[in-house]
């Protein structure tokens, strides 16, 4: 069995100062990411999606496999496709999957079955998990792996002034289907990303202190 020729590793060694500035920096962009419904018509450059799907690539996975593929959807049709399939199974779980708790916790945010942003975004993004078949190697840890790039990708297209919302309609095998992806591949989150609508609006909500959900040993 062969082995990874160890080469040296990359550093990034910075001053005190200026370590905990990037830092604050960090936190403070990333403490500005919104979940957004509305989003602006208008194209954008699509090179930014290009770059913060190297960033995403680059995520640590269980045995280097990369148990991910990410499709790009532009085309206005394949958009509306996916709209019609993710409103139908919206409507059965607002109608009858999702227990009185589930939909109780949901009201105040206003949610419902509509998802108009899947056809008025104009990107969206579909990261689906690549599990073992004839002709991919055995993954590891794929659901921890394909989290950890998908986190990499939304921090990345926040750094690009995008914007992007978390949709996960269940089931979504309608979009393997749609998108002619194999069934060893298993769709994780579809990302409407894009830029806001002038008169997007969020709920007026706040997060827990970090100390609150930190513990120091």
């Amino acid at each position: 069995m062969s082995t990874y020729r160890p080469v040296p590793a990359p550093r990034r060694d910075l001053d005190p100062d200026l370590a905990l500035e990037e830092a604050r920096r960090f936190t403070e962009v990333m403490s500005t990411r919104r979940s957004i419904r509305a989003f602006a018509p208008e194209a954008f450059d699509l090179s930014l999606i290009e770059m913060a799907l190297e960033a995403a690539n680059s995520a640590p996975s269980g045995a280097n496999v990369q148990p991910w593929h990410f499709v790009v959807v532009t085309d206005p049709a394949i958009k509306s496709r996916i709209r019609a399939g993710a409103e139908a199974e919206e409507r059965a779980f607002y109608s009858s999957k999702a227990s009185e708790e589930w939909l109780a916790a949901l009201e105040p945010l206003g949610t419902d079955w509509r998802k108009p942003f899947l056809e008025d975004a104009p990107v969206l993004i579909v990261v689906f998990e690549v599990h073992r078949s004839d002709t991919t190697p055995r993954p590891y840890y794929v659901k921890e792996s394909v989290g950890i790039a998908v986190g990499f990708l939304i921090a990345a297209l926040h750094h690009a002034g995008l914007v992007t919302l978390t949709h996960t309609p269940s089931p979504m095998r309608f979009l393997n289907e749609i998108l002619g992806r194999p069934k060893h591949e298993r769709p994780f989150v579809l990302l409407p990303v894009g830029r806001a609508a002038s008169d997007a609006t969020v709920p007026d909500i706040s997060k827990k202190a970090t100390a609150e959900v930190t513990s120091w040993i």
